[in-house]
């Protein structure tokens, strides 16, 4: 049993390292609302809440910070303590960021197909790879490093919805509405968004129904993700074999525990095709790369603009711009790669071009 004094060491030090997570979130602004105009639909606007504008580039960032958090405040995480995640992309990366902050150890196990951008920028910030030639054994062997190294596994797939306060302390949802406020459309009609862990959507939903806004929630997902089947079927739990979406961050084939299907209104299936197309066409209208979740986001958005537009309704939408792509500069900025997965994205790209077109 640890002495009175080991107790109040390490007592001591969670109490720092939760004040070196708050000081690195002061120093940080908020991330940027853009503003783009649609000519095609005169009285509807679209917003980018820019997620890459984060010091480790992504929505994930939020994550991380929260599940580190959540760690601390729960006694899990001390400070000899090996922390663990299941994540081949900007989840781990930034986890990693967070670890080396507080003087950890940080292992990310991921598939061994993950690209090497994903891998660099996780060594970049101190993290280790253990890789793994099955995808669906990542769970596992996260639970198990865990239990060899006496380490933590943050398990974001579990504890990304209740990690972050759903009800403000400047979580996303918070965040796009006070930024909204002196816009003419102040209460947007719609926030679209992806589901990776859920997290995000969870947040939203339960804000949104928290303070009252008239609002509705759409999550765009993949094709090849079993989110929307799990949202029209709740009996729907797992893909078929077969089934992989190559767009990163979003889509899962299994429903993770933070996915929370009764707070979202609406959920539009997206194929792969039609998020690069939209994400090439969205990076020229912004004079830089996006990367393939923000074009899923994008396809739904158009849709609903068009259904908007149809019935003669005015309105603001918001969605969120997820990561920059640099780190996709070898697969979805890659024609011969998309070329190579048969994904017919150029007729994609020129459709969406119109959606910004005067």
């Amino acid at each position: 049993m640890p002495s009175n004094r080991d107790i109040a060491a390490v007592r001591a030090w969670r109490t720092e390292a939760i004040r070196r997570i708050e000081a690195d979130y002061n120093r940080s602004a908020d991330t940027h609302l853009i503003r783009l105009e649609l000519p095609r639909y005169p009285g509807i606007t679209l917003y980018l809440k820019d997620e890459s504008s984060h010091p480790t580039g992504s929505l994930k960032h939020r994550l991380a910070r929260s599940l580190f958090l959540y760690a601390l405040c729960n006694g899990w995480i001390g400070p000899d303590t090996c922390v663990i995640e299941a994540s081949s992309g900007s989840t781990a990366v930034s986890e990693a960021y967070f670890a080396r902050m507080l003087g950890l150890r940080f292992l990310a196990v991921v598939p061994a197909s993950t690209a090497a951008p994903k891998l660099d920028a996780i060594r970049f910030h101190g993290g280790e790879i253990h890789a793994v030639d099955d995808p669906r054994t990542v769970y596992d062997v996260a639970h198990r490093l865990a239990a060899e190294t006496g380490g933590h596994y943050l398990d974001q797939f579990t504890y990304a919805e209740r990690a972050t306060d759903w009800r403000g302390n400047n979580n996303i949802a918070e965040s796009i509405f006070a930024q909204m406020a002196a816009e003419e459309h102040s209460i947007p009609r719609w926030i679209v968004c992806g589901a990776g862990t859920g997290g995000t959507s969870a947040t939203i939903g339960r804000f949104i129904g928290y303070r009252r806004h008239a609002t509705q929630l759409c999550v765009a997902d993949p094709v090849h993700s079993v989110f929307h089947r799990h949202f029209a079927d709740r009996a729907a739990l797992s893909l078929p074999g077969g089934c992989a979406s190559c767009i990163e961050g979003i889509g899962r084939p299994r429903v993770e525990p933070s996915f929370i299907p009764s707070v979202i209104d609406r959920m539009i299936a997206v194929d792969d095709a039609a998020s690069i197309g939209a994400m090439r066409a969205l990076s020229r209208r912004l004079g830089r790369r996006v990367g393939g979740s923000t074009g899923t986001n994008l396809v739904a958005v158009a849709q609903l603009v068009e259904e908007m537009a149809s019935r003669g309704e005015a309105g603001s939408i918001v969605s969120i711009l997820c990561d920059g792509g640099d780190r996709y500069g070898c697969t979805y900025y890659d024609d011969a790669w998309l070329d190579a997965r048969g994904l017919d994205w150029r007729r994609n790209d020129m459709a969406f071009d119109t959606m910004f077109a005067a």
